[in-house]
Order: structure tokens, then sequence, then C-alpha cells
């Protein structure tokens, strides 16, 4: 069993995904995963029961110390905890009290912030925003486009920044890389579609820094160079384990 000091380097973070739940332990100091990452499907119909189920059987594995904050993921906003809308998991999530349900599946306390907020709060402590003053912005491009707003280190969370109207529609069934692959659109296409959602909340929020991430991000070099902001625009450096990075973080720093 490790020791009281090593115990406060290390925290747990579960990342709650439509097809898969994904969880490791984390070094607090580096945001290096201490164990290889484990993955079990999500459960299909994803009621909270049991998803919940299936959280607890992932923290099972890995025999964690009690005194290891544990942070979540989850695939929509959460607003003191609660749900009050959701996309990619079963409707009967609306409502519910996430951090309450998975601490009581898991016999220790839970903390949950949406997967795009995780993600950012883990580019700005360890990643490719790490160091950068002033405001930040961190998005995922995927299914759908997630965003991240971190002010000064801290995280103003729940922006849905994706479902911003543009031209008439919502910005990621226009944006995200699933539309660039549904329409079969080349990668100047999709950068153009790209470049209106980008000036818009540019013109909005004034970022200092701009970071884009999602498993598209590995391909950055295609459409990167083809977009024109004010301020500099990196490629996520974290990619597939920020949210569980950024959940364990948030985690041992009180996140509520």
């Amino acid at each position: 069993m490790p020791g009281a000091e090593a115990q406060q380097r290390i925290g747990f973070g579960i990342d709650i995904g439509g097809s898969g739940i994904k969880g490791a332990p984390v070094d607090l100091e580096t945001g290096e995963l201490t164990a290889e990452r484990l993955r079990i499907p999500t459960p299909s119909p994803s009621k909270p029961k049991a998803v919940a189920s299936t959280v607890s059987e992932l923290v099972a594995a890995f025999d964690l110390d009690p005194a290891v904050p544990v942070g979540l993921t989850f695939p929509a906003p959460i607003k003191h905890g609660v749900v009050p809308f959701i996309a990619n998991l079963h409707k009967s999530w609306k409502g519910v009290d996430v951090p309450a349900l998975m601490s009581e599946a898991i016999g220790q306390p839970v903390i949950a912030v949406n997967d795009a907020d995780a993600a950012g709060v883990a580019e700005a402590v360890y990643g490719a925003a790490r160091g950068v003053p002033g405001v930040v912005l961190v998005t995922t491009l995927g299914t759908g486009i997630g965003s991240a707003l971190v002010v000064d280190g801290t995280l103003v969370p729940n922006t849905e920044l994706g479902h911003l109207e543009i031209d008439g529609a919502d910005a990621e069934d226009r944006a995200a890389s699933s539309a660039r692959e549904n329409e079969n659109l080349s990668w100047e296409e999709w950068a153009e579609r790209l470049q209106r959602f980008y000036s818009t909340v540019e013109m909005l929020f004034s970022p200092d820094l701009i970071v884009v991430g999602g498993g598209v991000s590995k391909k950055h070099e295609k459409f990167l160079p083809l977009l024109r902001t004010t301020a500099p625009m990196v490629p996520a450096a974290l990619r597939n384990t920020a949210g569980i990075v950024g959940a364990a973080y948030l985690a041992a720093h009180g996140y509520r």
C-alpha cells in the first residue's frame, strides 16, 4: 500500500463516452498515467444504474486506496453535479446527480465534470496551454464540437460552443470532424467551415491561445495551416488521455 506522500501525488480519472468507459490512475505532478488505461464498453442501454455499475467494475480493477481522489468526465453539461440535458447517453440521465450516483456506486467521493472541460483543464495544466496566462480556448473536434474556456487557470464550465448557431445552423452540425467524414469533404472544404466557427468564437471571446483537440488533431498538419486566427492556434498535446487526466486533477483540487 503506497504511503501518504505517494497518495497525494496520485488521482484517478474516469472518462465516460457513448461507446466506452475508460479509467486510469494519474501522476498529478506530471499528468502521466501511472498504469495502463482500462476500457470497458458502455452498457446498452446506457441508463444511469447500468453505467454506474460499469464504473464500479472499472474502479475495482485498480484496487484504489480510499484516499485517492476520483474524478469523472461526462458527455453533457454538469451543473452543480446535475445533468440538465443529454445527447450521447440514455435520455434518463436528465436531472441525475452524477457525483451522488457514482459516489454510492464505488463507495468513495467522486466529482463529475463535462468531458470537454476536463480535457481543457488537462491541456492548461499539463499540455499545450501550460503556463499560458489569460484566456485559453480548448476545442475538441469529433462527433460534435466540445469546448472549454480557461481564464488564468480557472475553468469557466459548460460553454457548449459547438451549439452556437452560425449561418442558421448548429456549428457542430457543419464543422465537427464527423461532418467532414459524413459529407466526404476535402480538408480544404472542411477548413472553410472551421474558419467560420473559429472566427465567430474568436470574435466573442478574444482568446490568447486556441488549442485544437479530438482524434482528428493527430492530423493537424492537414487543416490547422489552412486556418487564420488572431490568437495562436496549436494542436492538443494530451489527446485521448486528456479527459482522464483533467478529471483526476480537478478531483484532487476540490472541484465541485
